[in-house]
Parts: C-alpha cells; structure tokens; sequence
C-alpha cells in the first residue's frame, strides 16, 4: 500500500457508478428478456447482433486489465518493441475471419467443440472442452487478481474484498443478462478503458512539457527498439516472435477461442460477423497504442528513479497505479477512472469468460446427454454462471503465485490454445486428417507446450535473451544508492552468474524458448504429427461431409471477385460493392432454423 495520495470521495463515487452501470446493464436485459426462454438467446444472444457493438464486445474482451496494468510495465521495463503487436492482430483478424468464421458460422453452432465431433468423434469433441475450461478458468483467475492488486495498491481496501466484488458483479450481469447484457456492458466498458488511458497520457504530456520530450526520453533510454529482426527463437521479444508468435497466440483466441467465437457467430448475418472482426481491429489498434504510450510516459517520468527499484512498490504490476496517484491525484476523480478502466477490462474479460463456459458446459456436456426442455436449459445456463463466477473467484488465489502478468497470461493462453489451434486447423484445412490423427497430435503437441513452459518456469530465461533495459535511481531520495547504480542491472548480473552454476543444458538451450513461441509449437506439433498419422492410418480414403472444411466459395477475395464480375456484366444492377457483399454473403444466420442442428446434420 503506498503511503502518499490515496482515493478520495470522486475517486470512488467514479468507481462505483462504474459498478453500478455494469449491474445495471444485466438487469435491464434479464427483464428486457423476459420472455425470451430459450438456451439460445441466453447464450448466444438470439443470434441477432450487430457488427458495431459486437466489434466493441471483442475489443473489451480481449483488452483485460493485463492490457490496462500489465502493457505499459512492460514497455517500461523491455522498451516499446511490443507495439509491432499491431501487425499481429491485422493477420490475426485476416485468419480468423477467413477461415474459422466462415466454418463455424455455417454450421450454426453454439460451442466451437460441436465442430470437432462432427469433424472427428466425441471423445475428441470432450477433450477438447475440458482443455477450455481448464485453460479459461486459470487464464481469468489472473484477470481477476490483476485489477485487484491494483486497487488494493491505490486505495488499501481490502485485497480480497476486491477480488470477491469483481466476481460478484460479473456473475451478477452475466447471470441475468445472458450474451446482450455481456456485449452492451463491453460497449460501455471499452469507453472507460479508453477515457482511463487517455487520461494518463494527457496528464504525462502536460507535465513532460510535450510529446516530443516522452519520445526523446525513450529514445535516450533505449525504450523505442522497435526493429529487431534477430531470427534467435530464444530472444524473448524480437520482430520475429512478436509478429509471428503473436499471430499464432491470437488467432487461437479469435479464431477458435469459445468467449470470442460465441459472440460472432451470435451476429445476424456472415457479413455482419466479419466487419466485427475487421471493426475490432481498429479498436485494438487504438488501446494498444494508447498502452503502449503509457509505458513510454511512464519511462519518462521515472527515467531517473525506478520506484520497484527504489522501494516504493512492492512488484513493477503496481507501477501504472503508482503513476496515477502521483500525477492525478489532483484532480478529484481521474484517479478512480483509471482504476475503473483496470476493472472495466477485468469484467467485460471475465463476464465473456463465464458465459462461454456456461455455453460449453451446456451444448457439450449437458444437452447431449440429458433430456432437458429449452426452459430448463436457460436456467442450467444461469446456474452454469454462477457455478463458473464462483470457480474463477477461487482461481484468483493461484494468481497471486504468478509472475508478471502480461506473460503468466499469454503463456497460459499458448500452451493450451496453441494445441487446440493445431487441431481445428487440421480439421478445417486438410480433408484427409482423421481422428486417429487429430487425437495422436492433439496429445503430441500438449506435451510439448507444457514441457518448454514448465521448464521455463523452473528454469526462468537468462537476462541476455530476455534483454531488461536499465533502471535508474540516481535521482531518488534517499542513501541506499548514493552513487547511482543501475540495481536491476546488478540484480540479473547475480542472478546470472548464480544461475550459470546449476542450470542444466536444456535450460539455455529449449527451456529458454521465448514465451510467445508456446502457442506455435502446440500448433506446429498438431499438425505435422496429425498429418503424418492421419495418412499413415488411411486419411486420404475418407468421404467427409460437405461443409465441414474450408472451400474457395467461403472465402472474402473470391466473393468480391465475383460481385466485380457481375457489375461488370452489368448483371448486379444498381447495388453497390457493399450492398452486393452482404447480399453474397448472406442476410440471415442458418441457425435461426427452429430445428436444432445435431452433431449429424449439415445445413
């Protein structure tokens, strides 16, 4: 807890009605909804939505408060080489609205896992729901944690009042609301991000004198390395992993991810779910650049006395509110509103987390296998969200054993979305893959993502592949450091040559493995050996069922290829391009069909 500026009156009232909207939101849509009873429109919003508020959905989501607290430390601490994340989510976004979107759309299916049973068999089809929840249920334990941590350092309520309050009020949205009280609650909380964000570059700005001082700044403290394009796969962070090991880590998010398919695929037409995609994009973009900014102001404030270093804080995630209430707590407020933007991203993640896991929990592992009524399945998907809200509350204590959070959370992600990846890619991509295949990689390359991360965690990576730049104290008060030395650097120079005496060969050489990495392994590992086993086992006599892979016919380029053609035939009329778009590629969704599709229909 620090001992300066804390919140006062504003700073909570700001906080609160925060709160307040957010539960509110979920009320109005539980009687707004009334009478709508069906499983269907809890989970996936009657499958009529929007692309604008969708898009928005997406972005909240995706942009937890490890975007909020964690990006900006880590420009801080590694420089602002994470900003090439950008070319990432544009191939990302590409992917997954080319490939998966239009698999999963077609289908019109309410889990993502009811395409591996129908492409390969149940079993399948289960492992690959417990690996979700597993991997969802650790992944927003940390998300919840996160916010908390920094409430309890700007306020010193309690910490895990904190964490209980968080997941009571996303329960409670979610538990009434259903997806439209999830997506609309995102809206608002995507504002909030925002206005948190820009509130503390303006002030950073304001008080440097200028965007040209934060740059200068940076750039004499080696922080703005954006080009490094050095091929070495153990170099935590160069072009090469962020671009490419990024695409691969969210594309398992986006692609194939149930929190972000769920809401696609609950848009009222294939044309509306791609220009989410391609909507979210921008917003992306924009929080990214925003957080990554903040790293570089928070750089430039403290380029001469590190507050970890010096002290003052007791973990660098504390850094960001550390920063607020030095520059804002001036103004009555602004310093809520950041730790308000910290939590919006944590509930619109963990509101989006739980709705997907009631939605698994039911299409996967209670409606094949109990004779439920529509009206009973909307209510074991409301007891499903209170069951998981409570789940994840409890997951948060693993949290506080992690390390920096931006990268427990992108290696939670990796290690099980990587694999997943590979297995719907093999599906999709390549008719001749069977279920001995999809099995035999699916466990292949889990085993491999988890050995190189656990190894990493025993074995944490030398201070040479994961590069810290220097952090000052020449500048503080006190005599600890009269003659200005760089603590970091003495810290990891220790820390090396302690490490060097003990470490096995794997551990520079495999273990070592930069994080980002994780996800493309799995992935890689999924394919060659599904492939290999697939063909080895008779994959290529297989007769699948239309529609269950990708053809030139789902694909945006041969679509506009032959609007072009008809406009130029002079057969299409007087529609524009986008009129024409949307007309191709279709105006309702399949699922809006009063027979539910079973695992042996194709539309």
């Amino acid at each position: 807890m620090l001992s300066g500026p804390t919140f006062n009156v504003w700073d909570y009232v700001v906080f609160t009605l925060m709160l307040v909207i957010s539960a509110g939101i979920g009320v109005y849509y539980a009687f707004a909804g009334r009478g709508q009873s069906s499983s269907a429109d809890f989970l996936v919003g009657g499958r009529s939505m929007t692309a604008v508020p969708v898009a928005l959905s997406l972005t909240a989501s995706f942009m937890s408060a490890i975007t909020v607290l964690g990006t900006p430390v880590e420009v801080y601490q590694y420089g602002a080489i994470f900003i090439l994340i950008c070319f990432s989510y544009a191939l990302m976004v590409a992917v997954s609205s080319e490939i998966f979107l239009p698999i999963f759309y077609r289908l019109g299916i309410t889990s993502t896992y009811e395409y591996l049973e129908m492409r390969y068999n149940k079993v399948i089809r289960l492992f690959g729901t417990v690996l979700f929840i597993i991997q969802t249920v650790l992944y927003t334990g940390l998300v919840i944690y996160a916010p908390a941590l920094a409430l309890n350092q700007v306020t010193g309520v309690d910490l895990w009042g904190a964490v209980m309050s968080t997941g009571i009020v996303c329960t409670l949205y979610c538990t009434l609301g259903g997806l439209k009280a999830v997506v609309w609650t995102d809206v608002f909380q995507v504002g909030i991000i925002l206005a948190g964000l820009l509130a503390v570059i303006i002030q950073s700005v304001l008080l440097q004198g200028g965007i040209s001082t934060i740059i200068s700044d940076s750039s004499q403290g080696g922080r703005l390395n954006l080009w490094d394009f050095d091929p070495n796969p153990l170099r935590r962070h160069t072009f090469w992993s962020i671009t490419v090991g990024g695409t691969f880590l969210w594309t398992s998010v986006y692609g194939i991810n149930q929190a972000q398919v769920q809401r696609y695929v609950s848009c009222k037409s294939l044309f509306h779910a791609k220009m989410a995609l391609y909507i979210n994009l921008v917003c992306l973009w924009a929080i990214s650049i925003c957080s990554v900014f903040c790293g570089l102001c928070l750089y430039s404030i403290y380029k001469n006395c590190d507050p970890w270093t010096a002290k003052k804080v007791s973990a660098q995630d504390q850094l960001m509110p550390y920063l607020v209430l030095d520059i804002l707590s001036e103004y009555p407020g602004l310093p809520g509103l950041f730790v308000a933007a910290a939590y919006s991203g944590t509930l619109s993640t963990v509101s989006s987390s739980v709705n997907a896991l009631a939605a698994v929990t039911i299409t996967d592992l209670m409606r094949p296998y109990l004779s439920l009524s529509e009206r009973q399945l909307s209510w074991a998907s409301k007891g499903m969200s209170v069951f998981y809200g409570a789940v994840c509350i409890g997951m948060a204590g693993l949290a506080s054993l992690m390390g920096g959070m931006l990268q427990a959370a992108i290696s939670i992600v990796g290690v099980v979305g990587g694999p997943l990846l590979g297995l719907f890619s093999l599906g999709i991509l390549f008719p001749c893959a069977n279920t001995k295949g999809g099995l035999a990689g699916l466990l292949s390359g889990l085993v491999l993502s988890l050995w190189v991360c656990i190894g990493a965690q025993i074995y944490p990576p030398q201070p040479e592949n994961s590069r810290p730049l220097p952090l000052m104290t020449h500048g503080c008060n006190f005599s600890m450091a009269p003659d200005g030395t760089n603590w970091t650097a003495n810290m990891d120079n220790l820390t090396m040559k302690e490490e060097n005496q003990q470490r096995p060969f794997l551990a520079d050489n495999w273990y070592s493995l930069s994080y980002l990495y994780f996800g493309p392994l799995g992935t890689v590992t999924v394919i060659a050996v599904g492939l290999i086993i697939s063909i080895l086992s008779g994959g290529r006599q297989m007769k699948l069922q239309p529609g269950l892979t990708l053809s030139k016919e789902d694909l945006t380029c041969y679509k506009i290829y032959n609007v072009l053609k008809e406009k130029v035939s002079g057969r299409s009329g007087k529609l524009d391009l986008v009129q024409e778009l949307e007309k191709s590629f279709g105006k309702t969704n399949f699922a809006f069909c009063e027979v539910e599709l079973s695992t042996q229909t194709l539309p």
